[in-house]
C-alpha cells in the first residue's frame, strides 16, 4: 500500500495496458484472499455503528457488493445497498433516488452516512456528496472513474458506457467537467496501477490543497476484485473508524502495526 500525492504532471491520460485488462479474472485469486484472511476480520473492528451506503460500478446490481456489506457489517457499521437495480447511467431521476436513499438513511439514525463506491459507484458517491454534504461523513471511492478525460478508461469499458448512456452522455456534461473537484467532506481514492478497467490516472484526486482533506491510496488490485481486496478492506476499515470530525490522512505504519505487536522492523514505532 502506498499513499500517493498527485501534481499536474502526474495528469496524462492513459488507459490501461490491455494485459491487465485481459486478465481481470484474477480477482478470483483476491476472493480467495479474502475468504483465507477471514479469521483475521477481529483485528480490524472497530466500528461505531453508523450508517454506510454503498454503491455498484456500472452494470452491476447491489449482489457485487454483498460480501463487501457483509465484511462491513462484521466490523461494526450498518452498510446498506442503494436498491436502485442495475448502475446504467447519471440522471436526474438516480440522483433524486440516490439523495432520497441518503436523505432516509440520515434521518433513520441520526448520524451522517458515509459512501463508498465501487468503480462508476464511487463516481456517483462524490456527486451526491456535494449536493448534500452536510449528511454526508466521508466518502470511499474504489477505482472509480473521477477525471473528465475518458482517455483514461479501457477501450471496453468505454465501448460499453457508449452503448448504455447513448444521447444522455451530454446531459451532465458541465457536472463531468467538474468531476475531479472533491466534495467538502473527508475524501478517499482506493486506486490501483494494475487496474485493467479504469487507467489509474483517472481514478485519483489531483490538484490537492493543505485545507482539503482528500487523499489517494495505491493498492495492488484488479478492477473486479477492489470489492474483496483484502488491502481494500483494511484501508476502508481504517478510514471509516475515525471519529466524526477528526479526519487524518491514512498513514501506511498503521498496517505494520496489524501484524507487529511490537515494534516494527528497524526499531521505530
Amino acid at each position: 500500500m502506498t499513499v500517493v500525492d498527485m501534481d499536474a504532471a502526474d495528469n496524462r491520460p492513459t488507459p490501461p495496458h490491455p494485459f491487465w485488462t485481459f486478465s481481470e479474472g484474477r480477482s478470483v485469486f483476491e476472493l480467495g484472499a479474502l475468504l483465507a484472511t477471514l479469521p483475521a476480520l477481529p483485528l480490524l473492528r472497530g466500528g461505531d455503528g453508523h450508517p454506510v451506503l454503498v454503491f455498484p460500478g456500472l452494470l452491476a446490481t447491489d449482489a457485487s457488493t454483498r460480501p463487501l456489506r457483509s465484511v462491513l457489517r462484521s466490523l461494526g457499521y450498518a452498510p446498506y445497498g442503494w436498491g436502485l437495480g442495475r448502475n446504467m447511467n447519471f440522471t436526474d431521476a438516480l440522483e433524486r433516488a440516490m439523495l432520497g436513499l441518503l436523505d432516509k438513511t440520515y434521518a433513520e439514525h441520526a448520524r451522517k452516512v458515509s459512501i463508498v463506491g465501487w468503480s462508476l459507484g464511487g463516481t456517483f458517491a462524490r456527486e451526491i456528496a456535494k449536493a448534500a454534504p452536510e449528511k454526508v461523513r466521508c466518502v470511499i471511492t474504489m477505482g472509480s472513474p473521477i477525471s473528465p478525460d475518458r482517455r483514461n478508461m479501457s477501450w471496453l469499458t468505454r465501448s460499453v458506457s457508449d452503448q448504455v448512456t447513448g444521447p444522455a452522455a451530454d446531459v451532465h456534461s458541465a457536472r463531468m467537467k467538474q468531476i475531479n473537484t472533491p466534495p467538502p467532506v473527508p475524501t478517499t481514492a482506493i486506486f490501483s496501477r494494475t487496474d485493467g478497467v479504469v487507467g489509474w490516472r483517472g481514478a485519483v484526486q489531483h490538484d490537492h490543497h493543505e485545507n482539503r482533506e482528500t487523499e489517494n491510496v495505491q493498492i495492488p488490485a484488479s478492477h473486479s476484485g477492489f470489492g474483496f481486496n483484502p488491502l481494500a478492506i483494511y484501508v476502508l476499515a481504517d478510514r471509516l473508524k475515525q471519529r466524526e470530525g477528526a479526519w487524518r490522512p491514512f498513514d501506511i505504519k498503521g498496517a505494520r502495526r496489524l501484524f507487529y505487536r511490537g515494534a516494527p522492523p528497524g526499531g521505530r514505532t
